[in-house]
């Protein structure tokens, strides 16, 4: 069994329906995958997007799994299409979202996926939740401590 970390985000529809059907829908996953510990969830503004949207609601979730880090991505973007995401435009609205950040003892850099992925330094949205489940700021390895020093958290609210 592996950790590994999820951003999950919504801000289309019922988004706190939206995020608890996609925390169900990550515990039936196979290999005995199940989530051990979840943030808050937080509301926040939407993040370079190409129109006017929603505002999200955020969050991060650990998941203990026997999936390789391909097949959990694979199961979460199973889950988005489940859910009936749509891809669209980049960084358009969603019902669902869910980026896989960080996967025990595992480095990829392939077009498919990268890990640790390469925009959590750079997006308040995942480290605040990120930060709560970790707070030393070392996520399985990875060290985010000087860049969450560094981004700006306004427009982020913990709601519950």
């Amino acid at each position: 069994m592996k950790k590994a970390v999820v951003a999950l985000g919504t801000n289309l529809g019922n988004r706190w329906e939206n995020l608890s059907k996609a925390i169900r829908a990550l515990e039936l996953l196979p290999g005995s995958t199940t989530v051990v510990a979840s943030s808050h969830i937080y509301e926040t503004e939407p993040f370079e997007v190409p129109d006017e949207q929603n505002k999200y609601l955020n969050m991060c979730a650990i998941v203990m799994t026997e999936l390789s880090p391909r097949a959990l991505l694979g199961a979460c973007l199973g889950i988005e299409a489940a859910m009936m995401r749509e891809r669209t435009v980049k960084n358009a609205s969603r019902v669902i979202d869910i980026d896989l950040l960080l996967y025990e003892d595992e480095e990829c850099y392939s077009d498919e996926l990268t890990l640790p992925h390469p925009e959590i330094k750079n997006r308040a949205f995942v480290m605040v939740p990120l930060a709560e489940i970790f707070p030393d700021k070392k996520a399985l390895g990875y060290d985010f401590a000087s860049a969450y020093q560094r981004v700006d958290k306004s427009g982020i609210e913990r709601l519950g």
